[in-house]
């Protein structure tokens, strides 16, 4: 864990892993609710970094972090937000050729799987989700699409993700979704916030 000051009120903190930086944004959420850190404007997990803004005394916790023991993640008492999902993605085929398996495992794998939303970020809405292990992690696509329709389910590295509005983008698009990612007329708008536990719910049989 490497803290490093950013500017006057910030600090931005360096994890080799994204499981590193959930349970670091777990702990220092943890210390928020107990009172044990100094007022602070916002903090922002990503996926090897997490920062902390609005500090009146950014190097003074410097040390302090740098010595914390930080706990694993558990799961949280909330239910998972289930995402209802049309499998018919047009990289379907293409990412069950990669896992070495049909299309139909595919679905069984990805849909089995309970997913957490590590970070936010890329467009309002966007949460990188992980949960997937080290064999299916797939590449992005070679020749990016100029527009993916908005809740496209799709996946590129470690990461699952749902398209919250159209835009272009390079991961691997394996289902649709009707579900409302981000909505400013909700409160909260976004429906998925970092350490939200999430399921994907197959809703047809795929083509």
């Amino acid at each position: 864990m490497k803290p490093l000051p950013v500017g006057e009120h910030g600090l931005l903190i360096e994890l080799d892993t994204a499981e590193e930086v959930e349970a670091l944004h777990a702990e220092l959420l943890r210390r928020v609710a107990d009172g044990a850190l100094p007022p602070l404007r916002e903090i922002v997990p990503a996926a090897r970094t997490v920062f902390l803004d609005g500090l009146a005394d950014p190097r003074g916790l410097l040390a302090d972090i740098a010595s914390w023991h930080v706990p694993p993640p558990v799961a949280g008492d909330r239910p998972a937000v289930r995402i209802p999902v049309r499998y018919d993605g047009p990289d379907l085929a293409d990412v069950a050729a990669l896992w070495d398996v049909t299309p139909e495992e595919a679905v069984r794998l990805h849909s089995a799987t309970e997913f957490h939303v590590a970070f936010c970020g890329f467009a309002p809405g966007f949460g990188y989700l992980t949960g997937l292990p080290g064999p299916l992690h797939v590449p992005r696509r070679d020749t990016p699409r100029t527009r993916v329709p908005v809740g496209s389910v799709a996946l590129a590295g470690p990461y699952t993700g749902v398209y919250p509005r159209s835009s272009p983008g390079g991961w691997q698009l394996i289902g649709t979704t009707d579900t409302v990612l981000w909505d400013p007329r909700r409160e909260p708008a976004a429906l998925l916030a970092p350490g939200t536990r999430v399921r994907f719910v197959p809703q047809e049989t795929i083509r």
